[in-house]
């Protein structure tokens, strides 16, 4: 059975920056299932597993575009230290928006705090090294749902 829309898929994976750097892997842990063409991984990803069947092994490597985008700068701002309430705020640190969205603090000033609310991998160029574990057809209730039930999913 090949990956494509509305198949489940599992996968080990290990994610890589251009240095070798190691950002993510799924190794030690359960595979990674998702239902295909749901919008559920990145595009480049989706793209990359569509058509394979379990045991293919590959390395893909996507673009910002395909990835989680590159970055703007627009999203990067100052705002008053007097928006955190009296908080504690450090370099680093990350808070939910209002809209339900992430800013990552960037700088601590006197008066101003600067936030950027880019993804943290925004602007760089992905390798994955990909197993295809299993491939299945999705239930009629993943498929309204649009993610996976059951094992390695939402339950």
């Amino acid at each position: 059975m090949k990956i494509s829309k509305h198949k489940v898929a599992a996968i080990h994976y290990t994610l890589t920056d251009n240095k070798g750097n190691v950002l993510d892997s799924s190794e030690g842990r359960e595979p990674l299932y998702y239902l295909h063409g749901e919008g559920n991984l990145i595009p480049g990803m989706e793209e990359g597993l569509e058509g394979h069947e379990k045991g293919k092994k590959m390395k893909l490597k996507i673009s910002p575009e395909k990835g989680y985008g590159v970055r703007d700068e627009k999203m990067i701002q100052k705002v008053p230290r007097s928006a955190f309430g009296g908080e504690k705020v450090e370099k680093g640190m990350q808070f939910q928006t209002g809209n339900g969205g992430v800013v990552t603090v960037t700088d601590v000033g006197l008066t101003d705090v600067t936030v950027d609310a880019n993804h943290a991998l925004a602007g760089v160029e992905l390798n994955f090294d990909v197993e295809v574990i299993d491939v299945r057809d999705a239930s009629t209730d993943e498929i309204a749902h649009g993610h996976v039930h059951g094992s390695g999913g939402h339950h």
